[in-house]
């Protein structure tokens, strides 16, 4: 594989390591709310911290706000980034460097999936119900595995990076140089009103959908509160 190090246009470098921050910042304090209340799969017995719900509510909520802006991008400006309709066909060439680019795209587009699932799940949780022990709730145990999805998700995703680009490619999504093409007026070049596929249009549907679900479903079915 080549390790010459790409260009990253600056939108994304802006979308990806926001989204980044929010996510590392809501796996870490997920994990503390469940290691203060829950603890039956291990624990690491972190120290207390006051209103830790309250701290992952804020910044998953953050999360939530930009992750539509963020999938917009993928599918429509960063659409070779993600899975193609002849990925399938491609992971059939094991070993080639197309075998590894398709696995990176799997990725990619499994890290936008385990997102929305976790944003779902998430937004139908009720804040009460880890204090006062109700732990085998249908969406806080989605939620657990929403979470451990990310993980597993992220690590792919490093993984794969690693080895299509090496480390120019995971170190060139910070690189903060700016080129004349970088200015806010060339940001949305190459912006697709429509997916390039009808694959992907598919997936599009998928994710967004997700995301909107998201937003709306606690309104329209709010979750029951037990006792």
């Amino acid at each position: 594989m080549s390790r010459t190090a790409p260009y990253q246009p600056v939108l994304l470098r802006l979308l990806h390591s926001a989204i980044a921050l929010l996510v590392f910042g809501s796996l870490i304090t997920g994990f503390m709310v469940y290691d203060r209340y829950d603890k039956r799969f291990g624990t690491l017995n972190l120290p207390i911290i006051r209103d830790t719900q309250g701290i992952h509510g804020t910044i998953a909520l953050a999360f939530l706000c930009l992750l539509p802006i963020f999938a917009i991008y993928c599918f429509h400006i960063g659409d070779r980034r993600l899975i193609q309709k002849e990925s399938l066909k491609q992971l059939q060439e094991v070993g080639k460097p197309i075998w590894w680019i398709s696995l990176q795209r799997f990725a990619n587009s499994l890290l936008l999936l385990s997102a929305t699932f976790a944003v779902i799940t998430g937004r139908m949780m009720q804040e009460e119900w880890l204090p006062t022990g109700e732990l085998n709730h249908v969406w806080y145990i989605g939620h657990l595995i929403g979470w451990l999805l990310m993980i597993v998700s992220i690590a792919i995703h490093l993984l794969m990076s690693a080895k299509v680009g090496g480390l120019p490619l995971l170190l060139s999504i910070y690189n903060w140089k700016i080129r004349p093409e970088d200015m806010p007026k060339f940001w949305l070049r190459g912006f697709k009103i429509k997916p390039s596929t009808t694959f992907l249009f598919i997936f599009e549907v998928l994710v967004i959908g997700g995301i909107a679900i998201a937003f709306i479903l606690p309104a329209i079915f709010p979750a029951p509160q037990v006792g």
